[in-house]
C-alpha cells in the first residue's frame, strides 16, 4: 500500500512538474531569476535597496533593481501595445521607435515652442501629454488603416514610419533641439520629496488600466478571436479590421507614453538617437513572453516579465564592462538560445523526457 501511494505521489509529481515547465511563463520566469541570481554572484549587494539623496538633497532609492525597474519603464508601456498588435494581426510594428521620436518631437514643441532653452514652459505638461498621445495614436491609426483596410503585412505597413518617422519628428520641434524648463524632468526621474522614481510609477499605473481593461471588458476575447481566425471571428459577429485598428491605435497610445516619459529623462529630445533599437527589444520581449509571433493567444504579464528580463539582461552585460557594440550581438545570442527552449517542440520534448526519467526512477525504487 505504502508503495502504491509512493508511485501515486510519484506521478503527481511528475505531472506537476511536466505542466510547469511547459508553462508559457516558466521561461521568462526562470531566464529572469537566473539572471539576477547571475548579478548576485557577481556583486553581492545586487539586490539590495537603500534611500539616498539625490544631487538636491531629497531622499531617493538607489540600487540595481531601482535602476532595472525605472530603466525598462518605455520597454514595458510599449509591450504592452505590442502584445495587442501581434495577437490581433499576426505581425509586428518596427516603427515604435520612429514613432516615440515623433510623440517626444510633439511634446518638446508643445513646451518649448520655438525656443531653444525656455526659462518657462509654454503649456501645462498635462496638455503636452495629451496632445504627445494623440500624436502616438495618429500614427497608430495610420499604421492600423494600411494593415486593416489595405491587407498590408504589418511590418511592411510600419516600415513607412520606421523609415520617415525620425525626420517627422524633427520637423514636429521645427528642426530644433529645445530643453525644456527643470519642472519637466520631474516625470523621468523623482518628483522633489517622492523617494520612487517617477517612470516606475507611470509603468504601475499603465499596467493597471491594462489589466483592468482586459478584464471589464472583452479586448482580450475578441483579439485573441481575429488573430487565431479572422474569417471566424467574422462569421460570429465581429468587425476583424476594426479590432486590428483598435490594437494599433492602443500601441500608439502607450507610443505617446513611452515618448512622454523618455523626453522627460533629460528633458529634450534627439528624434535621430532616441531609443535607437528598441523596436527589437519590444518584439522580444514579447517573444518571451511566451507569446506566439504569429497571433492569436497571448499573455501579458508574459510580455511583462519578458521586458524586465530583456533590461535585466542589458544592465547585466553593462555591468561587466561588455563593448557597447558588441551588446546586441551578446543580447541576440542569448535570446535565439530562449526563444528555441520556449518553442512547444523543445518544452513537450522536455516534459516527455523527465515523465520517462521519472518513471524510470519510480520502477527502480518498485524493485528494490
Amino acid at each position: 500500500m505504502s508503495r502504491n501511494n509512493n508511485n501515486l505521489n510519484s506521478n503527481r509529481s511528475a505531472l506537476v512538474l511536466k505542466e510547469l515547465i511547459r508553462h508559457r511563463l516558466f521561461i521568462p520566469i526562470a531566464f529572469l531569476a537566473f539572471l539576477l541570481l547571475i548579478n548576485v554572484f557577481i556583486n553581492p549587494g545586487f539586490l539590495g535597496v537603500s534611500l539616498g539623496r539625490d544631487s538636491s538633497g531629497n531622499p531617493v532609492l538607489i540600487g540595481n533593481l531601482i535602476n532595472i525597474l525605472n530603466n525598462a519603464a518605455e520597454l514595458v508601456i510599449l509591450a504592452i501595445g505590442m502584445t495587442l498588435v501581434t495577437a490581433s494581426s499576426r505581425g509586428q510594428d518596427i516603427s515604435v521607435g520612429a514613432t516615440v521620436a515623433i510623440a517626444g518631437g510633439v511634446i518638446m514643441r508643445v513646451l518649448c515652442g520655438n525656443e531653444t532653452q525656455p526659462t518657462e514652459l509654454h503649456a501645462p505638461i498635462i496638455v503636452a501629454l495629451l496632445l504627445g498621445c494623440l500624436a502616438g495614436m495618429a500614427c497608430g491609426a495610420f499604421n492600423g488603416i494600411l494593415v486593416s483596410k489595405f491587407n498590408i503585412q504589418p511590418m511592411v505597413a510600419t516600415l513607412i514610419l520606421f523609415t520617415a518617422g525620425r525626420s517627422i519628428g524633427s520637423m514636429a520641434m521645427g528642426g530644433l533641439k529645445p530643453k525644456a524648463a527643470a519642472e519637466f524632468g520631474y516625470y523621468g526621474n523623482f518628483i522633489p520629496g517622492f523617494p520612487i522614481p517617477t517612470p516606475i510609477l507611470i509603468t504601475i499605473v499603465v499596467v493597471a488600466v491594462t489589466f483592468l481593461a482586459l478584464k471589464i471588458t472583452n479586448l482580450s476575447l475578441y483579439t485573441r478571436a481575429v488573430g487565431i481566425n479572422d474569417k471566424s471571428s467574422s462569421l460570429n459577429g465581429l468587425n476583424p479590421a476594426l479590432i486590428k485598428f483598435l490594437t494599433f491605435v492602443i500601441l500608439g497610445l502607450c507610443v505617446g507614453i513611452a515618448g512622454f516619459v523618455q523626453a522627460s529623462r533629460v528633458q529634450t529630445v534627439n528624434p535621430y538617437t532616441i531609443v535607437p533599437g528598441i523596436e527589437m527589444d519590444v518584439i522580444l520581449a514579447v517573444a518571451l513572453g511566451g507569446n506566439s509571433l504569429s497571433g492569436g493567444k497571448f499573455n501579458m504579464t508574459g510580455s511583462i516579465i519578458g521586458a524586465y528580463t530583456i533590461q535585466t539582461l542589458t544592465s547585466m552585460l553593462t555591468t561587466l564592462n561588455v563593448n557597447t557594440n558588441a551588446v546586441p550581438v551578446f543580447k541576440a545570442v542569448i535570446i535565439i538560445m530562449l526563444v528555441v527552449i520556449q518553442s512547444p517542440i523543445v518544452k513537450s520534448f522536455l516534459g516527455n523526457k523527465f515523465t520517462v526519467l521519472k518513471s524510470t526512477v519510480g520502477d527502480g525504487k518498485e524493485r528494490g
